[in-house]
């Protein structure tokens, strides 16, 4: 038999004591509760019977009056005793009452109580009774005539415990939970090397368990109740009201025709950027991240000014009459144009990496460009090109901006999810719907993982080539550019004519120069952008911090349970907007967290909806760091948070200034989520531009579109002045 330690017996009884202090606190608590409870019936009882009529056709009126549905409580009224010649008349005024009377009417508590009650006395039974499946507490108060001051009758209450039994319900959890607290720290001091570290372990977890896993878990089980008991109608409903199953194809049609297309644009230009010799690179490159950066609803509301009903090209030069562009072609054009920056940014480095010594070794064996490229780039590009097509599918299927302005009658399932929590009032619908969503991304997702580790795509052997080789002839160079030129010609008039909107009275009716569309969208949307760039800018260094700490944990120690931490921390990537939206709705606002109307709910939905892109950026960054540089500023003393400061923070100043932006931005164009938690108080400038385009004010939505974009653009030219690309990495190319 194996002796425990001196500091497990330490730590078990340091628990078993905190645990008897906490059960005392308890029991204290709850019957201070109690009391207070119990009072509490007494006065409404004694309040109550202080207006009894003595005429038996008006104690049905007086009954219904002072225990209607605004009340808490039901009366049952028994008019004089078993004792008395003409026996008790029950006034019941349901008929649940009634059977309830004659199930109980027998049982010894009936019978004290009315005991009681004859001699003037107030009875509260400890037994709990039965009402329609609900428990209730039963409080027996004496009847008095008005005039003698007799006792005539006795009132049965009927009280509902449940703000009670919600009392005692929330007070175990947070004992539990301070219990389960207080085992962690202590087993952190005495058993771990680094406290430090052990504290921020548990703080991650505690973190993410919280605003992750409590949420979800919230939303899920919500598709399972139905009047608070397990249930499958939602999914029976969801998944056989043909509606849901046509915006489910429809989500799936337009993700699949969006993914191809972005995919086919991010492709032309990141081959045309990374393996050709043109000019204007760095101009080329910065359009093509420029939708990423914009507001959601920017390229829509622009879409609609040229092309809607009274857009500028369809119906004031061309006047064309029948044409739409409301649907699944506006919408696939859109996305386009907002989502081939992904594709773009993921091909880039993949292109970049591909060894032109294979490329060489084909044009040497007399292969032609064409046959190079097809047999050689193109193929080691597929894991890029899968994983562009399936980022793009994902968001696209999450989109929910553009949807809601350009759908239609075409259906998709992050709107239906929407209108079913705004319109219908039905969160277990609407959670339903947005959980729906992940089974095309998860069956994406996996296929794509299938596909590419059938083959081996390895080209990084450790010789690396200082030089790439151009495959296209001067005429497809010529054409490929051209494409591009256009493509970005189109960029420049989505974004022109939102300029453009700014100084027209009323678009596609008076196209009257006027700056009257500054001074009302300033004067009405002023507060919200300040709400918007308070709660962006409190939100900003909370994700930046967080994420670097959270990289650094994950690339650095070694601890239990730290792939469930990983996983728990890139979750939110990958759940729609809606879903989390709804999520955070049923997960707080109800006790002990009620954070619904508030900015910390918005703030915590910013940082923990971005805190995945500062991880992953911050452990490719640590990955390039030789752990042997914080291992010597240990040895010579340094504490966890001293390397952390001076150290770490400093090498991956690149990967932090970068979680720092990309969360601002995101924070200002954010939608989705953040649809769910505005309040009067805390409003977003991106649900207002939404409003005023649904309004068709599109002169206001376009002056706070453009200001939207003006910040978003002076925030990463500050970025592109703070970190600059290492010119050290720089390849020259090979014609």
């Amino acid at each position: 038999m194996t002796i425990p330690s001196r500091k497990f017996l330490s730590l078990a009884l340091s628990v078993l004591l905190f645990a008897a202090l906490l059960f005392w606190m308890y029991n204290a608590l709850a019957g201070s509760f109690g009391a207070i409870a119990e009072n509490h019936y007494k006065k409404a009882a004694e309040a109550a019977m202080g207006s009894v009529p003595s005429k038996d056709e008006a104690i049905g009126g007086w009954i219904r009056r002072i225990s209607g549905p605004s009340r808490e409580f039901d009366l049952l009224f028994l008019k004089g005793f078993p004792e008395d010649e003409g026996g008790m008349k029950v006034f019941a005024p349901t008929p649940g009452l009634g059977d309830f009377f004659a199930h109980h009417g027998k049982d010894p508590d009936f019978a004290r109580g009315i005991e009681s009650a004859m001699y003037d006395e107030i009875y509260q039974p400890e037994q709990r009774f039965l009402l329609g499946g609900e428990e209730r507490r039963v409080l027996f108060a004496p009847a008095h005539d008005g005039e003698t001051g007799d006792v005539t009758g006795t009132a049965v209450f009927l009280f509902s415990p449940g703000g009670f039994d919600r009392f005692l319900f929330l007070l175990r959890g947070l004992f539990l939970l301070a219990l389960v607290l207080f085992a962690a720290v202590f087993a952190v001091a005495g058993y771990s090397r680094d406290p430090i570290t052990g504290y921020v372990i548990l703080g991650l977890f505690t973190l993410v368990g919280v605003f992750v896993a409590y949420p979800l878990f919230e939303a899920v089980r919500l598709t399972f109740l139905q009047d608070g008991k397990f249930s499958l109608e939602t999914w029976k409903s969801i998944l056989t009201t043909r509606q849901y199953v046509t915006a489910l194809k429809g989500s799936i049609t337009l993700g699949a025709f969006t993914a191809t297309a972005s995919t086919m644009v991010g492709f032309l230009f990141a081959f045309v950027i990374s393996r050709t010799k043109v000019r204007g690179k760095k101009f080329f490159s910065a359009m093509a991240t420029l939708p990423i950066i914009s507001p959601p609803f920017s390229l829509t509301l622009s879409i609609i000014l040229l092309f809607g009903n009274n857009g500028l090209i369809t119906k004031q030069i061309l006047g064309l009459e029948n044409f739409t562009i409301y649907g699944l072609g506006g919408l696939t054009l859109v996305q386009t144009m907002g989502m081939f920056p992904i594709a773009f940014l993921t091909m880039v480095g993949i292109l970049e990496a591909i060894d032109s010594t294979l490329e060489d070794a084909a044009l040497n064996l007399r292969a032609t460009r064409w046959e190079t490229f097809k047999t050689v780039t193109l193929p080691l590009s597929v894991p890029g090109l899968l994983s562009s097509w399936l980022l793009v599918f994902t968001n696209s299927l999450a989109d929910f901006a553009n949807p809601l302005i350009l759908s239609g009658s075409f259906r998709v399932l992050s709107v239906e999810s929407y209108m079913e929590v705004t319109g219908m009032n039905r969160l277990g619908h609407g959670a339903a719907l947005s959980l729906l969503l992940l089974l095309p991304t998860l069956s994406a997702f996996l296929a794509q993982r299938y596909w590419v580790s059938r083959k081996s795509y390895v080209t990084v052997t450790g010789k690396p080539s200082g030089r790439m080789t151009e495959l296209v002839s001067p005429g497809v160079k010529r054409i490929l550019v051209t494409l591009m030129v256009l493509i970005v010609l189109f960029l420049f008039s989505l974004y022109g004519t939102i300029i453009a909107g700014c100084f027209v009275k009323n678009w596609g009716i008076d196209y009257t120069f006027s700056l009257a569309n500054f001074r009302e969208a300033f004067e009405r949307g002023w507060r919200v952008l300040l709400d918007t760039l308070t709660l962006a800018g409190a939100a900003t260094p909370i994700a930046g911090i967080l994420a670097m700490i959270a990289a650094l944990v994950l690339a650095r120690k070694k601890f239990p349970c730290k792939r469930l931490l990983d996983m728990l921390i890139l979750t939110p990537f990958a759940l729609p907007g809606t879903l989390v939206g709804i999520s955070y709705i049923l997960a707080f606002n109800k006790a002990p967290l009620i954070l619904v109307g508030t900015a910390a709910i918005i703030v915590i939905n910013y940082v923990i909806r971005e805190l995945p892109v500062g991880v992953e950026g911050g452990l490719a960054s640590l990955k390039q760091i030789d752990p042997a540089i914080e291992e010597a500023a240990s040895d010579l003393g340094a504490d966890t948070p001293t390397v952390f400061r001076t150290i770490v923070l400093p090498l991956i100043r690149p990967a932090f200034i970068s979680s720092l932006s990309y969360t601002f931005v995101r924070s200002m164009t954010a939608v989705s989520a953040v649809i769910f938690l505005i309040s009067a108080k805390w409003y977003h400038l991106t649900v207002l531009i939404y409003n005023f385009s649904e309004n068709l004010r599109f002169g206001l939505a376009s002056v706070l579109a453009t200001t939207l974009i003006v910040i978003v653009l002076l925030t990463f030219g500050l970025l592109r002045l703070v970190v600059r690309k290492n010119e050290n990495l720089a390849k020259t190319m090979s014609i």
